[in-house]
């Protein structure tokens, strides 16, 4: 929202008050408090018929500070809030040192300098170097012309800084110049809005902004003042928190710490999900159709999804099979599993009015109401539905029961469905702020599914598939990228919604393979779904049509199952992975940015990613089978032909739809499982751990894990001169090691050799630990 005309004024009928002038600086063990007139003391007589702003500085943990800016604190906001987890309860001890001038207060590597006395500024710095700040023009309470009250803050946007993040939005992917509400909305992927609103930015500078207020927060990143962020608030106070670190991964850890890490999801979920799809007509009958044509054509399958018609029309939500059309779903459920399948199934939070839960919902007061007292109510998406009140505990535990039932005849998971047209004109069972609910909405509602999946499966056995969210939802994954349209751009612009959701938090992420508006041609099919498998989740859905292979050409089988065999190969690589992701809140998927901050190259890169720490992946988005991606500095391998790429380069090439660029990181041991057919194995048995070029004076490590999340093998590499020695630890299980590209080896201690058409092989002898390989 901007408040100006030009740089010197404010629109007319619009009051600034900015801080002035400081004329108290408070010290307590636990922070400061400053107290800044809204204009210039000269005398005694300037204090009277004046405003003040007081601004609060504190640290919840070590390298994040919290600033809170208020006018008048006589009215106590109504909640929600976020809920925030600091490692210790309590607020955080800080340090504060007073010079002639200014005061510092300092947590962990982070520091804030304010004035003592005279016109407010504020400086941030990480280890002594300053990463931002603000001076007397940027903090400010306005009143509109309307007499709408709002707090604002504008912090230093440096040259050559760029802003990531903001939830998952199909904008372009720095956020500089644009204008960005945070404000869920069901808009699909080819415009502002955004189904997964988080009021979180990164900065390539090295720091992160967490403005703490489910409501709306509008951003202008470099758009009102082209060289500040501002964001603002409706009310009378505003808190932020400043996050450092010493890496842009180190700086998204501290952000999840704050506000909670990704779940670790079950590695059954990492495997190929098939759909009925939203509108297509479906029975029992059919989906077996499409399962047994899954196996006839030797294509790995491990998850189902029955999309929104398993229930009856105009009765969703009911939490009851259509008998008519699948008269026995227990029995049915069982058959899908002893196929190997796992069970997903679509719910959503809204109860249609024929729904025989409406009246009781009703009746029991567990729907949201108008101000009048009524029960809400539209027929936008189902007649007369309402809205479950995730604030009434009864309710919650209402819709609980109906899940818990679901899991006890064969569900496995949920697809979470809308969460983001949730109305304002309405008041809560608790009382809670209608407005900031409208954004916090979708956090109770995904918390409540997954908390009853964890009690009923336990933990790490719980997994969602979300389409909303905002800050914090990323405890509760997956989500996917909503609802996408069958061509390139919108594959595109879905890479870039879930690379900047990855910037905020969120460490899973999946797409519709193929979009989800209208049904693709057979090419943009192809190619989707090597992007789709080589991203953190895979799920093949749409709207109108079935999505199974066949039904576009046969060689998008083939395309299919090389890239699904390729993904579950990759698991001992993949869900080590998600076990970083989990415990450092950083995204499997990630820009570029995030691995290379030292590469301006990298700043801008929006259509290649890592997947994990040692993978480059680059789909290609247009029918000519042309890749033009970049390479950061070093020794890259082509996954696919061995060919080494030397990088800080540009890259051009055609590619065939069995492959697309994807690169492996030079220095890399990189885990390969010795199963193609599903993603939850036993990763250690029979692994197969690749080195790619090993520098002189480098190593290399990689762990494998169980699907417990237990390190079950730990193998280190080092290269001195042309000697390589590998060191394992927990090798209960055989395991070989491949020399990527190299075709030959002097001599080999400790283990056996041969050479094969990928490199020598190298089998370790039982019992050793230590292998020395001369080259």
């Amino acid at each position: 929202m901007k408040f100006s005309n030009g740089y010197w004024m404010a629109k007319e009928g619009y009051t600034v008050l900015n801080p002035h002038d400081v004329r108290e600086v408070q010290q307590k063990d636990d922070g400061v408090k400053v107290f800044a007139a809204a204009r210039k003391i000269t005398r005694k007589g300037d204090t009277l018929n004046g405003a003040m702003l007081t601004c609060e500085l504190s640290s919840p943990m070590a390298d994040v500070i919290r600033v809170c800016w208020m006018h008048h604190a006589g009215k106590q906001p109504k909640g929600p809030n976020f809920e925030l987890y600091p490692p210790e309860r309590g607020v955080h001890k800080v340090e504060i040192a007073e010079s002639g001038s200014e005061v510092t207060m300092t947590t962990g590597s982070l520091q804030v300098s304010i004035p003592k006395s005279g016109v407010w500024g504020t400086q941030f710095f990480y280890e002594g170097k300053r990463i931002t700040g603000s001076n007397f023009k940027g903090p400010g309470h306005i009143t509109t012309a309307n007499k709408d009250v709002y707090v604002r803050e504008q912090l230093d946007l440096g040259v050559g800084e760029h802003v990531y993040g903001l939830g998952e939005r199909f904008t372009p992917f720095v956020k500089n110049g644009q204008t960005v509400d945070i404000w869920n909305e069901d808009g699909g992927t080819s415009s502002e809005q955004a189904y997964k609103n988080v009021p979180f930015y990164l900065s390539s500078k090295g720091y992160g902004v967490f403005v703490n207020h489910p409501e709306r927060v509008s951003f202008e990143v470099g758009s009102e003042v082209v060289s500040k962020v501002q964001f603002s608030v409706p009310g009378e106070s505003l808190e932020y928190y400043i996050i450092g670190g010493r890496t842009l991964k180190d700086v998204l850890n501290n952000y999840t710490t704050l506000t909670g890490k990704p779940a670790l999801p079950p590695a059954w979920s990492f495997g190929l999900w098939l759909t009925t799809s939203f509108t297509t007509d479906y029975d029992e009958a059919t989906v077996n159709r499409f399962i047994d044509g899954m196996i006839e054509r030797e294509l790995p399958l491990h998850v189902f999804h029955f999309d929104c018609f398993w229930m009856k029309e105009y009765q969703w939500t009911n939490f009851e099979w259509d008998a008519d059309l699948f008269p026995d779903p227990v029995g049915m459920l069982k058959r899908l599993k002893e196929k190997g399948l796992k069970i997903c199934v679509w719910i959503n939070s809204y109860i249609g009015q024929k729904s025989p839960l409406f009246q009781e919902g009703m009746d029991k007061g567990y729907l949201v109401k108008t101000s009048e007292g009524d029960v809400w109510q539209w027929d936008l998406w189902q007649a007369g539905m309402g809205l479950v009140d995730f604030t009434n505990p009864a309710a919650v535990t209402w819709y609980k029961g109906h899940l818990s039932r679901l899991i006890d005849m064969g569900v496995d998971c949920f697809k979470t469905d809308f969460g983001e047209r949730i109305p304002t004109d309405v008041q809560y069972y608790d009382g809670s702020d209608p407005n900031k609910m409208h954004n916090y909405y979708t956090f109770l509602y995904n918390k409540a599914v997954f908390e009853v999946l964890e009690e009923k499966l336990g933990k790490n056995e719980a997994m969602l598939f979300a389409r909303s969210a905002t800050a914090g939802g990323q405890q509760f994954p997956v989500h996917w990228g909503g609802d996408c349209s069958a061509n390139y751009d919108s594959m595109a612009e879905s890479l870039r919604g879930g690379l900047s959701l990855g910037l905020s938090g969120f460490g899973f992420w999946s797409h519709d393979i193929s979009g989800f508006e209208r049904t693709a041609p057979p090419d943009i099919y192809k190619r989707w779904v090597a992007f789709g498998l080589l991203s953190s989740h895979s799920r093949l859905h749409g709207n109108e049509s079935y999505r199974v292979p066949w039904l576009f050409d046969e060689e998008a089988v083939d395309v299919l199952r090389h890239f699904t065999k390729l993904k579950c190969a990759l698991m001992p690589y993949l869900f080590g992975s998600a076990i970083q992701s989990a415990s450092m809140g950083i995204p499997m998927m990630r820009a570029m940015v995030l691995d290379f901050p030292e590469d301006p190259t990298s700043h801008f890169l929006d259509t290649q990613y890592m997947l994990g720490d040692n993978l480059l992946v680059a789909p290609i988005f247009n029918d000519r089978g042309e890749a033009t991606y970049y390479v950061p500095e070093g020794r890259w391998t082509d996954f696919f032909t061995g060919r080494v790429i030397e990088g800080r380069a540009w890259q051009q090439a055609v590619y065939d739809y069995m492959s697309l660029p994807l690169l492996v990181k030079p220095n890399s041991l990189l885990p390969i499982g010795a199963n193609e057919l599903k993603p939850d194995y036993d990763y250690a048995d029979g692994a197969a751990l690749h080195l790619f070029e090993l520098q002189d004076g480098a190593s290399a490590s990689a762990l494998v894990y169980d699907t417990e999340a237990q390190l079950q093998l730990q193998v280190h590499a080092e290269r001195s001169g042309s000697g390589i020695r590998f060191d394992s630890q927990g090798a209960a299980k055989p395991y070989t090691i491949v020399l990527r590209g190299i075709d030959d080896v002097q001599a080999v201690e400790g283990a056996v050799w041969e050479r094969t058409a990928l490199g020598v092989v190298i089998t370790p002898a039982t019992g050793h630990t230590r292998i020395a390989v001369s080259l």
